[in-house]
């Protein structure tokens, strides 16, 4: 079960995060759906400071995963997609049609996808389940790998905060159960 953070001011302001911290109220949220997780044989929390204060208020023991980091937006991060787009427009619409472009000087989204990928087939091999709180582009790339979806897909996917997106599989076959949101309409997913 992989679930995105809860609401901060990056989220808030379409920024490209820089370790903001989570709002009050994203924080309350996510402590208010504590009790809708299910038992897991293993936590894991991605690196950014919304991730790992997210799983604190869930009351998750996560350790660190940082094969599971955000897609690396190098010069890019703190700034707002529209700010980039307004002094960078040919970088941004090459990022965004080419998942091999890393503009930016960070990752590109082809590579955050092998990467993702990677840790995917490594859990697998993972008795129980596993719950990790990871940055909303992570559940992008990781739809993508099960549904064998074309990279380009990854920027159709819609990820919002505090859902759960659950994925089961047994030899090599990957199903995935659509995010549903924390403590609201039923235990958070797969």
């Amino acid at each position: 079960m992989l679930i995105s953070p809860a609401v901060n001011a990056a989220l808030r302001q379409a920024r490209f995060d820089e370790g903001c911290p989570l709002d009050p109220a994203g924080a309350e949220h996510a402590g208010a759906a504590a009790a809708a997780l299910p038992r897991a044989a293993r936590a894991l929390v991605s690196p950014s400071v919304r991730c790992r204060q997210t799983a604190a208020a869930l009351g998750l023991d996560a350790g660190d995963a940082p094969e599971l980091a955000g897609l690396d937006v190098g010069r890019w991060r703190g700034r707002t997609l529209d700010e980039v787009g307004a002094s960078e427009p040919e970088a941004v619409a090459r990022w965004l049609t080419d998942p091999a472009s890393a503009p930016h000087g960070g990752e590109s989204v082809h590579e955050l996808c092998e990467r993702v990928g990677a840790w995917l087939e490594d859990a697998a091999r993972c008795d129980g389940r596993t719950i990790a709180v990871v940055e909303p582009d992570v559940v992008r790339a990781a739809t993508v790998r099960v549904l064998g979806a074309p990279e380009a897909a990854f920027w159709r996917v819609d990820v919002r905060p505090l859902h759960a997106a659950g994925f089961s599989g047994r030899a090599g076959r990957w199903n995935l159960t659509a995010g549903r949101p924390l403590g609201r309409d039923g235990d958070g997913g797969g």
